[in-house]
């Protein structure tokens, strides 16, 4: 396999997976890089790199990022930017991949995998992280908790750019932990019931 594929791959995963942590950072820094010709994306994702593309993201990132800081309403948030958090690892997945445009099928089904599947676990995680900083703190430790995710997302999204292989590995980790937690707490869960 072409070292490119692997690498547009790997970059789409590590992007997918910040798209989990927070929906508009990576969709901003990617505008960003496409904007200044540091990324070319797929020709239909071409509109990534538009002045208003980038507007709209740092509007959306911004007010992302400050209605996290609220209590509870973070957990309201949580719930509607799911869907959204796994859209924007595709799309992010998609514009990046070297597939020809004419094979929609390998590329929208590489990209719902490499992308959709790594922010929505980790989106999940994070999620169900919340609701229990919620429950065991009363909500004050979810400023803590929004605070390292936008680190991660900002973190994971610069560094896929420059270590792109490397840090898909590391959110491939990030990912397998958060399914193992949930697969050992779900059978704790149910044996409790018993």
């Amino acid at each position: 396999m072409d070292y490119q594929i692997i690498s547009a791959v790997a970059l789409g995963t590590a992007l997918g997976a910040a798209c989990g942590f927070r929906v508009f950072i990576p969709l901003l820094l990617v505008s960003v890089a496409v904007y200044n010709q540091w990324l070319v994306p797929a020709p239909d994702m071409q509109w990534l790199g538009s002045e208003a593309a980038i507007i709209v993201f740092i509007i959306a990132a911004i007010a992302e990022v400050v209605l996290y800081y609220f209590t509870f309403l973070d957990n309201i948030i949580d719930t509607f930017t799911a869907p959204v958090a796994v859209a924007a690892g595709v799309l992010l997945a998609a514009a990046l991949l070297p597939i020809p445009v004419h094979e929609p099928l390998v590329r929208w089904g590489l990209a719902l995998v490499a992308g959709g599947l790594t922010a929505g676990t980790i989106h999940v995680g994070t999620g169900i992280w919340r609701l229990f900083s919620t429950k065991a703190t009363l909500g004050t430790g979810n400023a803590l908790l929004a605070t390292g995710e936008n680190a991660a997302a900002l973190a994971i999204g610069v560094g896929a750019f420059f270590i792109p292989v490397i840090m898909s590995l590391l959110v491939l980790v990030v990912v397998t932990w958060f399914v193992f937690q949930e697969i050992i707490s779900d059978s704790a869960w149910k044996s409790n019931l018993r």
